[in-house]
């Protein structure tokens, strides 16, 4: 039994295949939101439980997986996981294997972390319903990524707060621990609902989503150039450089504050040239300051 917990631009799009139809009895072909969305597993432990995501995926229609530092290196090639695919091995076989959660969000616009434990830092959770009506919105400017962590412990804090978006499963209290394929399981299904309910992914308006996590209403419209993670992780190091060359930081006593700045962004929705003006800004900082490699 594991935490739905785990908290990565270019990953290369899993082989788009079709999936079967919850009847069973018609195809439907991969587009839009479902192409444009990976689901990421940070150092799963046991290969059936890969193989069990492989098939939720396929059940509901997606096919990108990102693995971060499997314990079996060859994870897709386990007699387990296969089994555990039932199936869904072209998921499985095309699933992209990463050293680091860096690597697994390169490129994605925007990311939600599943978490089975409430955090101090980090962007405040909500339900996967909640949470997947942002997704509808941010998956209109570019790739999304969904993210599981270990069975045993979970994502770290550090990974929580590379993610955009925080969500947490309301299960039984007294027992509250999801499998991982389960977890995968409940976001790729409401996920599902919500692009098909909104016909092409992007559309939901802010009247339908109004308390959605990780972007107030009236965010940036489709077609906006958001930043990327790995541009937003390069602005934070930029501003951290900054902050401690202004001896507002001091290294070896920070006091969560570069985790508050995260959380403060986060909640932001970062255009490009919202990254750039804060890049900018340490830039100079470090020109006036003397400094040098503030990039």
């Amino acid at each position: 039994m594991v935490h739905p917990d785990s908290h990565v631009s270019s990953i290369h799009p899993a082989a788009a295949s079709a999936s079967a139809s919850p009847a069973g009895d018609a195809h439907e072909p991969l587009r839009g939101g479902f192409t444009s969305t990976r689901f990421v597993l940070v150092e799963p432990s046991h290969p059936g439980n890969v193989g069990a995501a492989a098939r939720a995926l396929k059940t509901m229609g997606f096919s990108r997986l990102v693995l971060v530092a499997p314990r079996v290196p060859q994870v897709h090639c386990d007699p387990e996981a296969i089994a555990m695919a039932s199936g869904a091995d072209d998921v499985l076989a095309a699933a992209h294997i990463v050293p680091t959660l860096a690597d697994a969000l390169v490129g994605a616009q925007w990311s939600l972390a599943l978490t089975a434990r409430t955090r101090e830092y980090g962007p405040p959770p909500g339900a996967p319903r909640q949470a997947v009506q942002d997704a509808c919105r941010q998956v209109a400017h570019g790739d999304i990524a969904l993210v599981f962590g270990n069975e045993r412990t979970g994502l770290s804090n550090d990974d929580v707060e590379r993610c955009s978006a925080l969500a947490h499963i309301p299960a039984n209290p007294a027992y509250s621990s999801l499998n991982l394929g389960q977890a995968v399981q409940v976001l790729a299904y409401e996920l599902r609902l919500a692009y098909l309910g909104e016909g092409e992914p992007g559309a939901a308006s802010s009247a339908s989503s109004g308390a959605a996590i990780g972007e107030a209403p009236g965010g940036p419209a489709p077609g906006t150039p958001l930043a990327t993670s790995d541009d937003i992780e390069r602005m934070y190091v930029h501003l951290e450089n900054a902050l401690i060359a202004l001896d507002f930081l001091d290294p070896a006593n920070p006091k969560k504050l570069m985790s508050r700045l995260r959380r403060l962004f986060a909640r932001s929705g970062l255009e490009r040239e919202e990254v750039n003006i804060v890049r900018g800004i340490a830039k100079h900082i470090l020109m006036l300051k003397g400094k040098e490699g503030g990039k």
